[in-house]
């Protein structure tokens, strides 16, 4: 064939459709996208609402320059939340991005787009790899629960100082009269107090107020019991095994699986589940030192069930008291050995957790189960 006639076929044949990358900087009411090709140049930015419509017309926007292979976001977990769930139903790749470090900031400045443009550079260059939690499952109902429930905790234990300390000026007779009780006959009694009808406006409101906050305190408390059987219920549904392992109850189990989110799968392997909950060691060797420290990020509270868990089965569980005996015989600290402990603990929870929600996955996709459930 000759080369004029090839020239003019290649010159008519469709152009490839070219691929782009979207990055996204996440805010409450607006989102800023910003698209590069694949060579890294920016086709442009651009602002969209936080809201359906805003996600459909930020897609469409993109997909006027090219494919889009992947999109990084950021906050995937607040609010990127709802956009990072769309784009996952519209068949993109969603990465979790972090948000510039300092230095980066402090020489190419701070604006939303800017913020974009290096979360679409941080997807493209797989700097960015994470894959955001789903949250669209019961681990994700889990959370929400435990959120409520460690706030009513907290409201209740301010309620409950309050009450001890209006008591300390509380008229004597009452205050000699409530004072040795233990603090929940304490709270019932105050809880029914009677409005005294004497002439003292302090001594009357005093009253008032320990009745008031009695009840404050005896509603939150039923709170804090009705949060607790749900997060149980929960637990169960999702990963029943870590309730049945010594030393995990449905608290630490709950903090444990929200660290995993919905969708285990998305970590690769148990070190990685390590790393999240901030267990996994990290080197600090120098010269001839070799050696390492505790690791200080991840998740806290994932970090801080760990540690109960650890600090249970040191009390009161045979195996983890004679593993303990025998580092302690070979030189270690204490702290050195719950690290090991804690490292133990995260790699058998993180294959509970993947073998329970496959298992659950498996049988919610099952025909057979969902007609004998209907």
């Amino acid at each position: 064939m000759p080369a004029a006639v090839r020239a003019v076929q290649a010159a008519e044949a469709p152009a490839a459709p070219r691929s782009v990358v979207l990055g996204i900087d996440t805010h409450k009411d607006v989102h800023v996208a910003a698209v590069l090709d694949h060579l890294g140049a920016l086709l442009g930015t651009g602002e969209f609402p936080a809201t359906a419509a805003g996600y459909r017309q930020l897609l469409d926007w993109a997909g006027q320059s090219g494919t889009v292979l992947r999109a990084g976001v950021e906050c995937t977990g607040s609010y990127g939340a709802g956009l990072a769930r769309y784009l996952a139903t519209q068949r993109v790749a969603v990465v979790e991005v972090n948000q510039p470090d300092r230095s980066t900031r402090r020489r190419r400045g701070k604006t939303d787009a800017i913020d974009a443009e290096a979360a679409a550079r941080a997807a493209l260059s797989g700097t960015a790899r994470a894959l955001p939690k789903s949250g669209d499952g019961q681990v994700e109902a889990l959370r929400i629960l435990r959120l409520a429930k460690n706030s009513a905790v907290k409201a209740r234990t301010q309620a409950l100082n309050q009450l001890k300390a209006v008591l300390v000026n509380a008229p004597s007779t009452l205050r000699e009269e409530l004072e040795p009780l233990s603090t929940w006959l304490l709270v019932s009694r105050c809880a029914e107090l009677v409005d005294p009808r004497g002439d003292d406006p302090a001594a009357n409101t005093a009253v008032f107020t320990l009745r008031l906050l009695a009840q404050r305190v005896l509603r939150l408390r039923q709170e804090v019991t009705e949060l607790g059987q749900r997060m149980t219920t929960a637990v169960k549904a999702t990963a029943p095994s870590l309730l049945a392992r010594f030393g995990i109850g449905p608290d630490s189990a709950a903090a444990l699986l929200i660290a995993a989110g919905d969708n285990p799968e998305r970590l690769g392997s148990e070190a990685s589940f390590a790393a999240l909950c901030g267990v996994s060691p990290v080197e600090q060797s120098s010269g001839k030192s070799r050696r390492r420290r505790l690791n200080r990020g991840g998740d806290r509270q994932a970090n801080a069930a760990l540690h109960r868990i650890v600090v249970t089965r040191m009390r009161q569980d045979e195996r983890t008291r004679v593993y303990l005996e025998r580092r302690t015989a070979e030189g270690k600290g204490k702290r050195e050995v719950m690290r090991c402990l804690k490292r133990y603990a995260a790699r058998e929870v993180y294959a509970l957790i993947r073998a329970d929600m496959v298992t659950c996955h498996q049988r919610s996709d099952d025909p057979a189960t969902l007609t004998t459930a209907a």
